[in-house]
């Protein structure tokens, strides 16, 4: 059989490239293949942590990939099958300026990464990294797929399938999650769910939930348990369910994002999560547990529990602590398998395995779903095989929900356009018409301020 060549760029997370590595070296079927793995990062330290701790992942599973790393990322790309990205350069610090700037503003929003005002600049720093990667690869590996996990999700596929020639699919762990609500909500096994999605990433909605073993439709029984479910802080998914009549994805920070009035229903919780200076303690630490996430205590904020990460895999090599030691937050040790569907997707194209996969962000090819743009970048089931990745028609979204989505596909064709022409009017514009914004003056003024402050991550914009 072939060697397959598979890359890693941002290797050097303590979340991505340990669960990437370990999805790869762990996978039985790849094991009928000659594997080579190559890490990359701009990182050096980081980039060494991670080829380190590949040598004892290596030796757990007793596996015979060729694991490399490298900081030059041309050099890693050359004759690669599969790119696997998750990327992004000051990531907390600048989440703070995505958050922060646009609330002092007067513009209410419950988590600015993905859409709103934050969700803006986000995306044109996460083209401003993506496109040269891609534009490598067109070069280097033009037969390559790109499996991309970096957010915002659907605007840095739109990017690519609009700027480059690279065939790309985004993965993210979202629908994942909605599938473990609803065996939550049914008090039933995952195993025994058949889950359709449709919609963009982060606001997608289940169009059908059936039984495997009988193909009754189970929303029924979600219509008699919605109430009495314990939704904890989320306020905000029930009564979405009960206004449209789907389940969304059932996380209110992403969802929310999307909504004007969503911040009346479930606030903001950003400064309560930790994730900057204003909420910190001198000294603290993720170990410590003094903060919260979406009100729940004993939880640390993402950039402790990140730096956590590194503390214990620091551990790890320094036989401190066993590699099979369980990670105080996520009760997993650093040998575990993801969830995630970047390696089963492998596997469909090498093998010719013709699954169906929960979802992945593609083109909206065929109208997979029908009354969404057909260049739109959609969340929604796929069939992967030797041919590649093929979307699976979902019909139509009901009328408000499409309505709600194709608003957010043309902000993110603007954005698409802000970046290639670098046109300060396409950013407007995209800023403009984003249900969370409610006043031009004051978007003209934050937009100023937020290009000025993190000039030196984004492109060129005038």
């Amino acid at each position: 059989m072939g060697k397959i060549k598979v890359v890693l760029i941002g290797a050097g997370s303590a979340t991505f490239g340990q669960g990437t590595i370990v999805d790869l070296i762990s996978s039985k079927k790849l094991r009928e293949r000659e594997l080579k793995i190559v890490l990359v990062d701009i990182n050096g330290d980081a980039l060494d942590r991670m080829l380190r701790l590949s040598s004892i992942l290596k030796n757990h599973y007793k596996s015979e990939a060729t694991i490399e790393a490298t900081l030059d990322r041309e050099e890693a790309l050359t004759g690669a099958n599969y790119v696997i990205t998750s990327v992004a350069k000051r990531r907390w610090e600048l989440w703070e300026k995505d958050y922060y700037i646009p609330a002092a503003y007067g513009f209410k929003h419950v988590f600015g990464e993905n859409g709103g005002p934050g969700g803006a600049f986000h995306t044109l720093r996460s083209l401003n990294i993506m496109m040269p990667i891609c534009k490598d690869m067109e070069k280097l590996c033009p037969d390559a797929l790109l499996i991309n996990f970096t957010n915002p999700e659907s605007r840095v596929c739109l990017g690519i399938s609009k700027l480059t020639k690279i065939r790309s699919v985004g993965l993210c762990h979202g629908p994942i999650d909605t599938l473990n609500k609803i065996s939550e909500i049914l008090e039933m096994p995952k195993d025994e769910i058949d889950l359709t999605v449709g919609g963009l990433n982060h606001f997608h909605w289940v169009l059908k939930v059936t039984s495997k073993k009988t193909g009754e439709n189970l929303y029924p029984k979600i219509d008699e348990k919605i109430d009495s479910y314990d939704w904890d802080v989320d306020a905000l998914t029930p009564i979405l369910y009960k206004v449209f009549g789907l389940l969304p994805f059932p996380a209110p920070s992403h969802v929310g994002e999307y909504i004007n009035f969503a911040h009346e229903i479930n606030p903001a919780v950003f400064v309560d999560w930790g994730l900057g200076e204003v909420s910190r303690k001198f000294s603290s630490k993720a170990t410590d547990l003094d903060y919260v996430i979406e009100g729940r205590s004993k939880r640390p904020s993402y950039d402790l529990w990140s730096s956590n990460q590194v503390e214990r895999i620091d551990k790890i090599l320094t036989g401190e602590l066993p590699i099979t030691s369980k990670d105080l937050m996520l009760h997993k040790d650093v040998t575990e398998k993801t969830r995630e569907l970047a390696i089963p997707i492998i596997c469909d194209i090498e093998f010719n395995l013709n699954r169906r996969e929960l979802a992945g962000n593609v083109m909206n090819k065929g109208f997979a779903i029908s009354n969404l743009p057909e260049d739109a970048i959609v969340e929604i089931p796929i069939i992967v095989n030797s041919d590649g990745i093929k979307p699976v028609k979902v019909g139509p979204l009901p009328t408000a929900i499409a309505g709600m989505c194709s608003i957010q596909i043309y902000i993110q064709e603007l954005l698409i356009e802000a970046y290639e022409k670098k046109s300060k009017k396409a950013l407007f514009q995209a800023i403009s018409i984003d249900p969370i914004i409610d006043n031009l003056d004051r978007a003209k003024k934050m937009m100023e301020k937020m290009l000025k402050i993190e000039a030196d991550y984004l492109p060129e914009i005038y």
